[in-house]
């Protein structure tokens, strides 16, 4: 069984997507490969699957061949078209929780006239993680390991290969527990699982095995071979790709150390606003650090791409990587300065230094500081209307964040990750439990959950689509819902259900026409009515839609009379509008929310609420924008929905705007 697709995960199958790639593939009893141009290898092996080089966009074959041949093509080319959909839980070898993908943070590009070296002199590296350091160094240089290169005897080889094989289960349980540790976030959870699955993965494996058949000791095995597949991990054309030697290096690491029976110095110890330094550091020991007391990285080796760049950007965690061997220049320094926006880093600062680094950071930690103050603030008209600003969700995971920054609850509640990142539809009751806990955890504020919004850009398992020319403009959103009732009964009674442990308020998008939400209150009220009957506890909620489309602004007086609200979303409204895809590049400079004629729809669709007397909000990119925020003051709306990040900034906008008008 062969297919062929385009691969749609997003910047290629990198470490943490190869390893639920993996993960799938060892679910499956057949033999499986995946082909790109003349290359075939093992689609159950991560590092094999990384050194392929598949990149977004690639033209890559699943060929399988077993009883099963035609599912596991099946599943894995999903997975490429689709790779949101994520891994059963449970499915094949090792499984853990899956972590939703997510591009990880990019470094901020460098303006050298805007962000000039803070001191003169110092070292230089790669500005790895943005943000300035100035602290004590914490020297971290393991000792290395150096192998004993033993020729081993004929009867010694295979108690050898047993000794390499118990040593990699070990391992494996150590990053199991650190896996299922309450203190490691998400973001990293996802990089140690991925250097989990290298750690047995086939090609180490079977290279190593091979190497001490070759006579050679378990320890300098796993050295050579590692050795072996980092240098095809750099060879590749591919900056990512290529930092993924270091990972190989890493593990091979610890793999020998739990052959020997040591364990590198914890960081357990560091000081608080200590500049870890380095030659080089596992991702694994960063991921496991106590990093709230870390003032700054700096390491001989790694980049921009590397795992440990991508654990400082996610933490805010200042970070100089690739200094070669001037790190050693930081060895038995007692105290260090570095400037993670242009890659310097002063080996014990002079006082002049040290003031200008003190000032800086001081400025950047009292503006945070400051904002802090507007955590709790509740932005008021002069007539006393709250302006609520609130947050843009996609999970649960990001409740925390959105409490901690102040949110008034939620604008937006991104349904349809829950449908991607499992490989069935979610059940009734899962749903309800997920809906209820978003209510619960803002008691005191609106949350706005917004219907199912999939189409064939961004399908899910269970529901077919058809192949559409443009899919922005198909059988998406409340079309599809309105379409597959079957689909859309269980999220609606899921949601009636939820609605009794707090302010739940429902959103339809892709709305273009008043038929289109009487259709839905008639579901509503035939879900009701079943669960009445059912004797299940089930609330009201109030019924909203989204004005992203060109007929819903047209139609918005009709539209009011029909809901409770509106909430604008710009990000589609704006490609609507102007015609401009917002994926596509060249037309980037007409894809912006501040075009006269966005501006004008979205001040059309206030109008229409205001005359019907409804509330309406933004949840789009928009809204978080300090340039149009007055506009959108002005034109009457009454929420602001954004990233918790953008929060404070915008109460802060919010209190002194409205206290001007005053």
């Amino acid at each position: 069984m062969e297919r062929s697709t385009i691969v749609r995960v997003q910047d290629g199958l990198h470490a943490r997507p190869a390893t639920r790639f993996v993960r799938l593939a060892k679910g499956f009893e057949s033999d499986v490969e995946i082909v790109k141009g003349e290359k075939a290898v093992s689609a159950k092996s991560s590092v094999k699957l990384m050194l392929l080089g598949v990149k977004e966009n690639d033209e890559v074959s699943i060929r399988a061949d077993g009883a099963d041949a035609i599912e596991a093509v099946d599943a894995l080319i999903a997975y490429l078209e689709n790779p949101l959909s994520g891994v059963e839980e449970g499915a094949g070898e090792s499984a853990t929780q899956p972590v939703p993908p997510q591009k990880e943070p990019a470094p901020k590009k460098v303006d050298a006239e805007a962000s000039p070296p803070v001191a003169d002199g110092g070292i230089h590296g790669v500005a790895a993680s943005a943000g300035l350091g100035l602290g004590p160094v914490f020297a971290h240089f393991p000792q290395q390991i150096v192998p004993a290169n033993k020729t081993l005897s004929a009867d010694e080889i295979a108690p050898e290969k047993k000794r390499f094989e118990d040593a990699i289960v070990r391992l494996q349980e150590k990053l199991d527990r650190s896996l299922a540790s309450d203190g490691m976030q998400e973001s990293d959870r996802g990089i140690v699982a991925a250097l989990r699955d290298i750690a047995s993965d086939d090609a180490l494996r079977d290279e190593t095995l091979a190497a001490i058949d070759g006579g050679l000791d378990a320890v300098s095995a796993v050295i050579a071979a590692s050795s072996r597949l980092a240098d095809d991990f750099r060879k590749l054309d591919d900056a990512y790709m290529a930092a993924r030697a270091e990972d190989m290096e890493s593990i091979a690491r610890q793999i020998c150390l739990t052959l020997l029976g040591q364990e590198d110095a914890r960081l357990d110890d560091i000081p608080d606003g200590a500049i870890l330094v380095a030659e080089d550091i596992g991702a694994w020991d960063l991921a496991r650090a106590p990093l709230k007391r870390l003032g700054g990285v700096v390491c001989g080796h790694g980049g921009a791409t590397s795992h440990v760049a991508i654990i400082a950007r996610t933490h805010g965690i200042p970070a100089v990587l690739g200094l070669g061997e001037a790190v050693n220049q930081l060895r038995e320094a007692k105290e260090a300065a570095i400037d993670g926006h242009t890659g310097q880093v002063v080996v014990e600062p002079d006082a002049a230094t040290r003031a200008r680094f003190d000032e800086m950071i001081g400025a950047a930690a009292r503006e945070k500081e400051a904002l802090k103050a507007y955590k709790d603030v509740v932005p008021r008209r002069a007539d006393g209307t709250v302006i609520q600003v609130a947050a843009n969700l996609g999970s649960l995971e990001e409740v925390e964040a959105a409490q901690e920054a102040g949110a008034m609850g939620v604008g937006l509640f991104r349904t349809e990750l829950l449908f991607m990142r499992h490989m069935h539809l979610p059940s009734e009751d899962m749903q309800a439990e997920t809906y209820a806990e978003l209510a619960r955890a803002f008691p005191d504020h609106p949350v706005i959950v917004r219907t199912l919004d999939i189409g064939g850009d961004k399908p899910i398992s269970g529901v077919e689509f058809p192949e559409e020319e443009n899919p922005f403009l198909g059988w998406r959103g409340i079309r599809m819902c309105l379409d597959r009732t079957d689909i859309f009964k269980v999220q609606l009674r899921a949601l009636l259900r939820a609605a009794v442990h707090g302010n739940l308020r429902v959103m339809l998008p892709m709305v273009s026409d008043v038929e289109e939400v009487r259709r839905t209150r008639a579901l509503i009220d035939e879900c009701a009515a079943e669960l009445k009957a059912e004797g299940v506890a089930c609330g009201e909620f109030p019924l909203g839609v989204m004005i992203e489309t060109p007929a819903a602004v047209f139609g918005a007086a009709a539209l009011a009379k029909e809901v409770s609200f509106f909430s604008i979303g710009t990000n589609d409204l704006t490609q609507y509008v102007m015609a401009a895809d917002r994926l596509n590049p060249s037309v980037a400079n007409l894809n912006d929310a501040a075009h006269p004629a966005v501006m004008a729809a979205v001040e059309q669709a206030a109008k229409a609420a205001m005359d019907a007397g409804i509330e309406i909000g933004m949840c789009g990119e928009a809204a978080a924008r300090g340039d149009l925020i007055p506009e959108f003051i002005r034109m009457g709306l009454t929420e602001l929905s954004m990233s918790p990040a953008s929060i404070q900034a915008t109460k802060k906008q919010l209190s002194e705007l409205l206290e001007t008008a005053a």
